[in-house]
């Protein structure tokens, strides 16, 4: 299939994305997405009087964070070759001083990039890869 749209019907028009993460400690991750990142919590859900899910929310981005049970192991490697892309009209410099307050790390500062935006990323307790990024000015 080519990326070419010219003469094909649309199949999907998607207008927001979704991501659920399996993680090893739900409750540090919810406080890490909601106290570091500055997620919003929707909702939980337990199960046998257990945290097993929270769903959390930052503008139109939703992120599910759902208990690991283990079943494929406990060190199993979470994230590998997959990474996700905040975008924003914020700045990224005041995002990245804010985490940083609140006692998170970034792995790269915010810096310029040559396609045209100002980035800078971190990851989660879990490993999960993060970009925060914003259009530069014109």
């Amino acid at each position: 299939m080519s990326g070419s749209t010219t003469g094909a019907s649309e199949i999907l028009r998607a207008n927001a994305v979704s991501v659920s993460l399996t993680v090893k400690d739900v409750h540090q991750s919810l406080a890490w997405y909601r106290d570091v990142l500055g997620f919003t919590l929707e909702r939980t859900r337990e199960h046998e009087g257990q945290l097993r899910s929270a769903y959390l929310r930052s503008g139109d981005a939703r992120i599910a964070l759902n208990q690991d049970d283990g079943a494929r192991g406990w060190t199993r490697v979470k994230g590998e070759g997959f990474s996700l892309l905040f975008t924003t009209t914020q700045s990224v410099d005041a995002i990245a001083r804010g985490i940083r307050e609140r006692g998170g790390a970034l792995e790269t500062e915010p810096t310029d990039t040559p396609w045209g935006t100002r980035s800078f990323r971190l990851r989660d307790p879990d490993g999960y890869k993060f970009a925060v990024s914003t259009p530069r000015p014109s």
